[in-house]
């Protein structure tokens, strides 16, 4: 491995562990997340928390932590990783951000489950794939009001609608991230699926606060 790499591998983890929700309800409202209804630090459980200000502001803050992540990889890529085509250090930093924010450092590596950050990296790497994908989660979200299993299948048809809609070249490290961070953010969904399937996963909007996919 490279010097640039690990350069570029070291500041988009960095960048993609910044635990956004729980900074934010830390300082805004004195409370550790973690102790609150689902303990994940993502947007849903923030939300479901009682702010729906502070759940947005979450959303937002972890979406563009992995838009600047693959910037910075677009901006390095020229400039330190020459010989690799753009799109595999994109697809690097993205991978990296999203393992960032599922297993952040500061965290004791106890992290969200990568949907706004996974949505940021796409909307820079693949942006109508993302956009695509993001309509299938609203969809999904509206017929079901279920927000994981909205998270579920947006994650997954974002590699589709990624083949499909992306004409320029697609080397195969980057196609591979792309199917990678999907799977993991439907593997980060374990425990939601096995309530999907028990048919106890509440629903959005629903008083329990047993679910975050976020």
């Amino acid at each position: 491995m490279s010097g640039a790499s690990l350069l570029i591998i070291t500041a988009s983890y960095l960048l993609g562990s910044i635990p956004s929700g729980y900074l934010l309800v830390r300082f805004v409202r004195k409370q550790d997340i973690r102790q609150v209804g689902s303990g994940n630090i993502g947007a849903t459980n923030v939300l479901r928390s009682g702010s729906k200000g502070l759940g947005a502001a979450t959303f937002l803050l972890d979406m563009l932590k992995g838009c600047a992540a693959v910037w910075l990889g677009a901006i390095a890529a020229p400039l330190l990783m020459p010989a690799s085509p753009m799109r595999n250090v994109e697809a690097l930093a993205a991978l990296c951000a999203v393992l960032g924010h599922m297993f952040p450092l500061w965290l004791r590596f106890r992290g969200g489950k990568g949907v706004a950050t996974g949505f940021g990296v796409f909307l820079v790497a693949a942006p109508w794939a993302a956009l695509a994908a993001i309509s299938v989660f609203f969809l999904v979200l509206y017929f079901t009001r279920y927000v994981s299993l909205a998270s579920i299948l947006g994650s997954a048809s974002f590699p589709v609608f990624a083949w499909i809609l992306v004409k320029a070249d697609k080397p195969r490290f980057f196609v591979a991230v792309e199917a990678t961070v999907a799977l993991l953010i439907i593997l980060k969904h374990h425990q939601n699926i096995r309530r999907l399937l028990a048919g106890t996963e509440s629903r959005f909007g629903a008083k329990t606060r047993t679910e975050n996919p976020a």
